[in-house]
């Protein structure tokens, strides 16, 4: 028999209590059904597939369905469930949680449009989980093993591994291939601090299995998941602290853009520490108290919960890579080159597991690249891609193409044009002022470089702009588009414009009014 002191019975407890599973409701059995069916029997292999892919989140999905869209002979290899993080743990139930967070902000917030403030708002967290169970349950009868199956993809379930250079196991059947695919996806990195295993913590892989919302939550990390959720659980009404190791949140983007939303997060009521870093965790009766440094001061904090957001790995582990002759860094992921291809000449690779961009378009889009140079001899790069990106805060932040800094690093002489929101007249009668959109190009051109948009619906108003840019569209023949009126996307239009009215030199002028006086 084991003993437990009072102080690790204590740490047992607490880890029990994190959510393993979602409830068995009839929406998560459906989503089940869909995306691993409790009776489902691998196929039994027949001759050499054209294509094997191993990982069925969107990169995998997207490149099994357009192979045997070209007619060639498919398996698709998921270890857990078809979907990936996006439907699974990622995109789909964040966005439905942060909709409904939302909605409790518009409801507090109902005098700055007019309306009045209802006088109670009480927040059913249970029900907020079950909507989003039900809106995963909806979405996975799109790719589900059983349309899959019937779309001429062969499904397998089951631990995949190389077993040598053309040829992966699975479920005691091997699988061999003219060409592969490896779209694994990535995992929540383990943040090596004392105690903090022992007492149990989220990540994006449990966070949405919760069914009642912590009184006192630490978000660890403050990248696009640690502030979405930071903000959706204080609008649920936790009181969230957040920890981040830098001194502004989302060190990537432009400081203008970070300072925002450090303001609106601080408005909705986020305890923020910034240039903090945990340092360790335990657990003291039914609370868990995290210890943090600041400039070298320490403070501790007691949570109910802890919820990691500090990055991700790629999933490379228990692929037997070497048996294939695949070379990878367990940090960085698979090496491959700008059309994708791995050491390995039959073997392609493409999505987070090799990705430093890890976004659920970017895996579809290098997917797609792979399977065409895989299948067809393509030639299409993956430097040629320019991929958007959008942290779904309140307001948005929205970026794609090249950053000031950026630009500069490359010796690119760049020009910046800026509209601020509260100059548009659909910001200000949405009462939704907050936020820029800023358009750099190259200095003397019209060539768009970059963009970011802060902005209430900046994720809907980056597209136009990436659009110009794959389609080399300048911002003279942007300023020609005409944009419905009123809209929050046409502060893009206004950038547009005041790029044309700069265009108009003093000798131009001066040669205008003489026309117009003649």
């Amino acid at each position: 028999m084991t003993h437990f002191s009072a102080q690790q019975e204590q740490v047992v407890q607490q880890d029990q209590m994190l959510p393993s599973e979602p409830p068995d409701d009839r929406f998560h059995r459906a989503l089940l059904h869909d995306v691993h069916p409790h009776a489902w029997r691998n196929p039994k292999s027949a001759g050499k597939y054209n294509l094997v892919v191993i990982g069925a989140g969107p990169g995998g999905i997207t490149a099994a369905r357009e192979a045997t869209v070209l007619g060639a002979k498919v398996a698709l290899i998921e270890r857990n469930f078809i979907g990936g993080d996006r439907l699974n743990v990622g995109c789909v139930p964040s966005k439905a949680i942060i909709r409904t967070a939302r909605l409790y902000a518009e409801m507090r917030d109902a005098d700055n449009v007019g309306a009045q403030v209802p006088g109670s708002i009480g927040i059913g967290f249970p029900t907020v989980m079950e909507r989003m169970r039900r809106i995963q349950a909806r979405l996975s009868r799109a790719d589900s093993a059983q349309r899959l199956s019937e779309a001429s993809v062969d499904v397998y379930f089951g631990e995949a591994h190389f077993a040598g250079p053309d040829t992966v196991e699975v479920a005691g059947d091997k699988l061999r291939f003219r060409k592969a695919l490896i779209a694994t996806g990535a995992r929540p990195l383990t943040p090596p601090i004392p105690g903090l295993a022992e007492a149990g913590y989220l990540t994006n892989e449990n966070v949405f299995n919760l069914t009642e919302c912590p009184r006192r939550l630490l978000v660890m990390g403050g990248g696009p998941l640690g502030c979405e959720l930071a903000q959706a659980f204080c609008r649920f009404g936790s009181h969230v602290i957040i920890a981040q190791d830098e001194p502004m949140f989302l060190p990537k983007e432009e400081r203008d853009a970070a300072q925002i939303l450090s303001n609106a997060l601080a408005r909705d009521g986020v305890e923020i520490h910034l240039n903090t870093t945990v340092v360790a965790v335990r657990v003291e009766g039914v609370r868990k108290v995290v210890d943090l440094v600041n400039d070298g001061d320490k403070f501790s904090v007691s949570v109910d919960e802890i919820l990691a957001g500090i990055g991700r790995a790629p999933n490379v582990e228990s692929l037997c890579l070497e048996a294939a002759g695949v070379r990878y860094d367990t940090e960085t992921g698979i090496y491959v080159d700008d059309f994708l291809k791995t050491s390995n000449r039959r073997i392609y690779a493409a999505g987070d597991v090799c990705l430093e961009h890890k976004f659920t378009h970017a895996a579809e889009a290098s997917a797609h690249i792979a399977l065409r140079n895989a299948l067809l001899l393509g030639r299409k790069r993956l430097s040629a891609l320019t991929i958007p990106w959008c942290t779904y805060t309140d307001p948005e932040i929205a970026h794609i193409g090249l950053y000031v800094r950026e630009a500069r690093e490359k010796a690119i002489p760049v020009r910046t044009l800026t509209i601020l929101m509260h100059d548009v007249d659909r910001a200000v009668t949405d009462g939704e002022e907050e936020g820029f959109v800023k358009i750099h190009v190259r200095e003397g051109t019209d060539r768009i470089l970059g963009a970011t948009v802060v902005a209430r619906h900046a994720g809907e108003m980056i597209n136009g702009l990436s659009l110009a840019i794959t389609s080399g569209i300048g911002l003279r023949d942007l300023a020609r588009v005409i944009h419905t009126y009123p809209t929050q996307a046409e502060a893009i239009k206004m950038a547009a414009d005041a790029y044309n009215r700069t265009r108009l030199t003093p000798t131009l002028k001066s040669l205008t009014r003489r026309w117009l006086a003649w």
